[in-house]
């Protein structure tokens, strides 16, 4: 069978099916020789996938992309390395095949143990961030499962040149070529297809906007595991040390602006934006953030823009920040559990006891207290890379490594018990 574009879909899909039987017998030694036969490939052909990429950027920027996006589809020398290490250090990491998670004895003699298997075939659905297509790559590898990428339109060139470099890699390792596959057409009609090839995509994990994910979750029928958008706060509550929460506001907002992990609005109790709150908004107009202001602000910075309701539930991705004035703790909380995405949520305080509400009663899968929400990533959570950053409650939930791709078997030793 060839890979004409009307087959494409479900040859790759059954190519991918049949190497998931086989990756998920296989070594710790066998798959992590593969990933670092990988890693050595992205360095030496870095040149070969920035020239595909800057085919890309120059079309996107044709298409009037926003910059923020064009910063996460931009690959340099730097991004490069910086994925191949990614995949450098999750050959490092324990492997979680295979784990004894419980083990116990029944009255009648069964021995029950419960051990870590792969998924099978890994559905990625994701927009114009090609280091995506290596982390998942890796996490999927590493794991023992097969995976069959979906990326963007925009971000083709890109992902073709670095799944080649990756499949090239794997023609060197004990692993199935077939293992990492790329849907190159990239239509609309055969995405939907591609949600609902049950028995051959074991899940999907949709990554990028909103709207994508909404996409997958309303279109699929195979079990999604759901990444969010990060429409995410920083709290300064009345105790803040003012230059610790100036400088975690900053890094939040503008440290990388393109991501999810970074703050959309910041919420400030009265008294403190009373003593700082010029100085906190010199520092973000300084660091050339726009600001949304709270109306009840708004006579003290009349050059400034209102903030509307719109405003509170946007995830701006960009140099643009809201701010919020709040009377108490209690009204900081019921804002973020109204408007936030359930993603990441900082606090900064010197009030112990407002610290333990906070984190008791904020509704989000990773929350802070005194830090910026900038490290809500697998790799600063020593996870080697992510697979996304899950905004559910089942399964996984927070930025997903290694035990996130994974499923669980039971195993039953008996000897010669049958039911009553």
């Amino acid at each position: 069978m060839n890979d004409t574009k009307d087959n494409e879909l479900i040859y790759k899909a059954r190519s991918a099916h049949e190497a998931s039987q086989i990756i998920a017998a296989k070594s710790t030694e066998e798959k992590n020789d593969a990933l670092n036969h990988i890693a050595v490939s992205l360095r030496m052909h870095a040149a070969e996938i920035i020239a595909a990429n800057q085919q890309d950027m120059a079309q996107a920027q044709q298409n009037g992309m926003t910059n923020s996006l064009l910063d996460r589809l931009m690959l340099n020398n730097d991004r490069i390395d910086a994925m191949a290490h990614a995949l450098e250090h999750l050959a490092d990491l324990p492997d979680p095949i295979g784990d004894e998670l419980e083990n116990w004895d029944r009255p009648n003699g069964l021995n029950i143990k419960k051990i870590r298997v792969p998924i099978g075939v890994i559905g990625m659905v994701y927009e114009a961030r090609p280091n995506v297509t290596v982390d998942a790559a890796g996490l999927c590898l590493k794991t023992g499962n097969s995976v069959y990428l979906r990326g963007s339109a925009s971000a083709l060139n890109t992902n073709k040149a670095i799944v080649a470099v990756i499949r090239e890699a794997l023609k060197t390792s004990t692993l199935p070529v077939d293992s990492v596959q790329l849907l190159e057409d990239t239509r609309h009609e055969t995405a939907d297809q591609f949600f609902r090839l049950n028995g051959l995509i074991d899940v999907l994990i949709p990554r990028g906007s909103s709207r994508l994910i909404q996409t997958v979750i309303k279109q699929a029928s195979i079990p999604v595991l759901e990444t969010g958008a990060g429409n995410c706060h920083v709290f300064i509550d009345e105790t803040a040390k003012p230059e610790m929460a100036i400088s975690i506001v900053l890094n939040a907002k503008t440290q990388r602006p393109s991501v999810c992990n970074t703050i959309e609005t910041v919420i400030v109790h009265q008294k403190w934006f009373e003593k700082f709150g010029p100085d906190l908004i010199d520092a973000l107009q300084t660091a050339n953030v726009s600001c949304r202001i709270d109306p009840v602000i708004a006579g003290q910075f009349p050059a400034l823009k209102i903030a509307t309701e719109d405003d509170w539930a946007t995830e701006y991705l960009d140099k643009i920040i809201a701010v919020k004035i709040v009377a108490s703790l209690d009204e900081a909380i019921a804002h973020i559990n109204k408007y936030g995405t359930k993603h990441s949520e900082s606090i900064i305080t010197e009030n112990t006891d407002h610290v333990s509400t906070f984190f008791k009663f904020v509704d989000a899968s990773t929350l802070y207290h005194n830090a910026s929400t900038r490290f809500t990533d697998g790799e600063e959570f020593g996870f080697g890379a992510e697979i996304g950053i899950s905004t559910q409650k089942l399964h996984a939930r927070g930025p997903m490594g290694l035990n996130a791709l994974t499923s669980i078997k039971y195993l039953i030793e008996g000897n010669g018990q049958i039911r009553n």
